[in-house]
């Protein structure tokens, strides 16, 4: 089967061609890596139309940015009234005060959460309320501050309320032609990766704006895709090269597995010799899947071509135990390179994956844009 790949120089000429899909297409899925500019991806996406003379805002976007429209005042004088402010003169909130906002995020949030809020609108900030039992009888408790996790959840609900509210194209956001969402799960608890995924799909299936959802995490992206599959859709893996280019490579063809991207980008690497120490938790994530696909007991079954045992524990205590960070990455020492190159080379040679032709050899042969 031939891979179509293509190469963009900028993220506007990638934003060129997602624009482009979506003028016969409804749907656009990224899966692309951290670190790649995802959510720079969707900030160019945003401005593209509104740097044209009279240019209008026409996308509705869930990114970083969007989380940052929220800051908590923690009243550290009194250690009372702590609120969750929002910054009312984004466009974001355009339209809320007339939208009773309350009752449409209340059962969205219902689904994950069990805290109850108030929206003050004139003042932009959000009451937070719980249920205790005190002294035997429930009592509803004002100005909580929530956990990070919990305050993540809201926003994403905040949004769906919103989104919803543009795809009904009611005032105050018909102006929205395409909502991009970047990443939401980055910011959700795990435990409500599939919940949020399908409710997300059903949520989008048949409406009338447009779509484009960008993600690193393999759950999510396969539940999103295999949700829209039968829709009006198109799948792409995003890679960013050491040039700064971006290689992008249509999955339309067959079905989408994350750790064959996975396995692609490790093997690039390792040709490259820039491995970093965090590169062993993405080849461990691979190994883990594998393990679990077979019913093996533990990754150990899955590492080949190391009949040094002293040398096989040690790849597996890396593997174990490797929590590198990806902001921080730390250049392997020369031998830690050798054994990483043995364990891919070897479960490469053991399990016969066709992957993606994305390594720099290659890139001359892609078609340029």
């Amino acid at each position: 089967m031939s891979v179509k790949v293509q190469k963009y120089k900028s993220l506007k000429k990638l934003v060129e061609r997602f624009r482009d899909d979506l003028k016969t297409s409804d749907y656009v899925l990224l899966f692309a890596f951290n670190g790649t500019g995802k959510t720079r991806l969707s900030m160019e996406f945003k401005d593209t139309e509104k740097r044209k003379k009279d240019g209008q805002a026409d996308t509705l976007y869930f990114n970083a940015y969007t989380e940052d429209l929220f800051y908590w005042e923690n009243d550290l004088k009194t250690d009372r009234k702590r609120v969750l402010e929002f910054n009312g003169e984004s466009e974001f909130f355009s339209g809320i005060q007339e939208q009773d906002m309350d009752n449409k995020i209340r059962p969205l949030l219902q689904r994950y959460a069990d805290f109850n809020f108030l929206i003050e609108y004139k003042d932009c900030f959000v009451n937070f309320i719980r249920e205790e039992v005190i002294k035997g009888k429930p009592e509803n408790i004002e100005n909580v501050k929530i956990s990070r996790g919990e305050e993540n959840i809201f926003i994403w609900c905040f949004f769906l309320a919103i989104a919803q509210l543009a795809i009904d194209k009611q005032e105050g956001y018909d102006w929205v032609k395409y909502i991009f969402i970047d990443d939401p799960i980055s910011s959700l608890d795990e435990n409500n990766t599939i919940a949020v995924a399908s409710h997300l799909a059903q949520m989008l299936k048949n409406n009338k704006v447009k779509t484009i959802i960008s993600s690193h995490h393999s759950l999510f992206y396969n539940i999103i895709y295999n949700e829209l599959k039968n829709e009006r859709c198109v799948h792409y893996f995003l890679h960013k090269n050491d040039d700064k280019t971006y290689t992008l490579q249509k999955t339309d063809d067959t079905p989408f597995f994350h750790h064959v991207a996975s396995l692609s980008e490790l093997k690039q690497i390792a040709e490259s010799n820039k491995i970093n120490t965090y590169h062993f938790n993405l080849l461990r994530s691979v190994l883990e899947k594998t393990s679990s696909f077979f019913g093996y007991n533990d990754m150990g079954q899955c590492i080949h071509g190391i009949e040094d045992k002293v040398l096989f524990e040690r790849a597996l205590n890396l593997l174990s135990h490797g929590n590198y960070s990806i902001f921080e990455p730390v250049p392997m020492l020369e031998d830690t390179k050798d054994l990483f190159k043995r364990i891919l080379s070897g479960f490469l040679e053991k399990y016969k994956f066709e992957l993606p032709e994305l390594n720099a050899k290659k890139l001359t042969k892609i078609k340029s844009e």
